[in-house]
C-alpha cells in the first residue's frame, strides 16, 4: 500500500504541462487579463467545491472519488490541447479545479483511515513526507522533460504525456485499497438518494462543528491553512530570479533548487515528528530570516538561503498536516481538512491581491522580503497552535 499510496501523489504532480500553460495561452492570443481571469475561474471552483467534496469523501468512497479527480484533471488537461481557446482554457481549469477539491482532503483522510485500519498511524507522518517529496522530485523531471517534448512535438505532446500521467494516476487509485466502510446509506431506492444526501449533510456538519467546537482542532485547522498560503511565494520566485538578472536559461535552475530543498524537507518530517513544537517555531522563524535575507540580496545566489527556508517551511507544513490528522476525532475526517484547504486558498488569494498592488510601488525582492514578515509571526503562534505529537495528541482532544 506505501508505494502506491506515493505512486498516486508523485503521478498528481507528474505534468509537463505545468511550466507551459502560460506559454500555451499567450501563443493562442490571449491578452493577460484574459490569463488572470482563467485563474480566478480556476480559485473560485476550487474555493466553492473544498469543503463540499470532503464532506461527500466522508459519505462516499475516497477511493472512487481519488480516481475521479485523477480522471477530470486529465479531462481538463485534454480540452487545453484540442479545444486550444479561451473557453476551452476555461473548461480545463474549471475541471482541474474540481479534480483539486476532490483530492485535496480525501487523500489524507484516506491514507490516515487505511492507516489507522491496520493499527499503523505512527507511520503517517513519514508516509506522507516521502509522498510530498516524491510528488516534488516528479515536477522537478516534468519540468525537465517539458523543453524535449515541446521541441519534439509542441504543445500537444506535452499535453498527452500530461493526460497519460492523470491515467496511470487513476489506474494507481484503482489498485488501492480502502478498508474504512462506506457510510452512505443502505435503504430502498426509493429512500436511498434521500437518506444519503441526510447522511451528506449530517457528515457536512459534524467536521464544520469540530473545527468550531474543538479549540486544538481549531487552532491546527488555522495553522495549516496559514502555512499553506505561504506557499504563494514560489509563484513569484522566477520574476525574483529575473530582477536579480540571472539568465532566462538559469532561471529554472535556481526555482528547480527551492524544489529540490522542499523535497529533502518532506522527507525529514518522519523522523522530526516528535521533536518539541519550539523547535518548529524556531524552524519557522528562520524560514522567515533566510527567504527575507535571500530575497533582499540582489543577487542570483540569494536562492541559496531562500531554498533552505523553503525546505525548512516544507517540513513544517508535513509535520503540521500530520499532527492535525491525530487530532481529529471524529467521523468527518476529510471534511475538517478541507475546511483548512479552504482557508489555505482564501490566504493564497490575499497574498497574490496583496502582490498585485504592492508591485506599483514595491519591487518583488522587497514584497517578498515583506511577505516573511507574516511567517515571523506564525512562528510566536506555533507553540500554541500545533498539536502535540500523537502519543499525548488524544489527552489534549479530551481536554477541549
Amino acid at each position: 500500500m506505501f508505494a502506491r499510496v506515493i505512486a498516486f501523489e508523485a503521478l498528481h504532480d507528474f505534468i509537463p504541462l505545468y511550466p507551459l500553460y502560460q506559454l500555451l495561452f499567450t501563443d493562442h492570443g490571449l491578452s493577460a487579463a484574459q490569463i488572470s481571469t482563467l485563474f480566478v475561474i480556476w480559485s473560485a471552483t476550487g474555493f466553492v467545491l473544498e469543503v463540499p467534496s470532503g464532506a461527500w469523501a466522508d459519505t462516499y468512497s475516497r477511493r472512487k472519488l481519488l480516481i475521479l479527480g485523477a480522471l477530470l484533471s486529465g479531462l481538463g488537461y485534454a480540452a487545453w490541447i484540442t479545444w486550444p481557446s479561451f473557453a476551452g482554457f476555461a473548461l480545463g481549469f474549471v475541471l482541474w479545479g474540481t479534480s483539486s477539491a476532490l483530492i485535496s482532503g480525501t487523500y489524507e483522510a484516506f491514507v490516515y483511515d487505511e492507516l489507522a485500519a491496520r493499527d499503523r498511524t505512527a507511520h503517517y507522518p513519514t508516509l506522507l513526507g516521502r509522498a510530498r517529496s516524491a510528488a516534488l522530485v516528479m515536477n522537478l523531471a516534468a519540468t525537465a522533460l517539458a523543453t524535449p517534448l515541446l521541441n519534439l512535438g509542441g504543445y500537444v505532446l506535452a499535453g498527452v504525456v500530461s493526460v497519460l500521467s492523470c491515467l496511470a494516476q487513476a489506474l494507481v487509485a484503482w489498485s488501492l485499497p480502502e478498508a474504512r466502510p462506506v457510510e452512505a446509506a443502505r435503504e430502498s431506492d426509493e429512500t436511498g438518494t434521500r437518506a444519503a444526501f441526510g447522511n451528506y449533510v449530517h457528515m457536512l456538519r459534524s467536521g464544520v462543528t469540530e473545527v468550531l467546537t474543538s479549540r486544538l482542532v481549531r487552532r491546527a485547522v488555522a495553522l495549516v491553512a496559514l502555512l499553506g498560503g505561504f506557499l504563494a511565494f514560489d509563484e513569484y520566485f522566477p520574476l525574483l530570479a529575473r530582477e536579480t538578472g540571472a539568465l532566462t536559461s538559469v532561471i529554472p535552475l535556481l526555482i528547480a533548487g527551492t524544489v529540490a530543498a522542499q523535497a529533502i524537507g518532506g522527507a525529514l518530517a518522519g523522523p522530526a515528528y516528535k521533536l518539541p513544537a519550539a523547535t518548529f517555531a524556531l524552524m519557522l522563524a528562520a524560514t522567515a530570516v533566510l527567504i527575507a535575507t535571500g530575497a533582499l540580496s540582489g543577487s542570483a545566489w540569494g536562492f541559496l538561503p531562500i531554498a533552505l527556508g523553503y525546505g525548512l517551511m516544507q517540513l513544517v507544513i508535513v509535520v503540521s498536516e500530520s499532527r492535525l490528522q491525530d487530532a481529529i476525532t471524529g467521523p468527518a475526517r476529510a471534511t475538517v481538512t478541507s475546511v483548512s484547504g479552504l482557508f489555505a486558498e482564501v490566504f493564497a488569494i490575499a497574498v497574490y491581491g496583496g502582490f498585485a498592488l504592492g508591485s506599483m510601488w514595491f519591487t518583488m525582492s522587497v514584497l517578498i522580503a515583506g511577505l516573511t514578515i507574516p511567517v515571523l509571526l506564525t512562528a510566536f503562534v506555533v507553540p500554541f497552535a500545533l498539536p502535540a505529537p500523537r502519543s499525548s495528541a488524544a489527552t489534549e482532544a479530551s481536554e477541549t
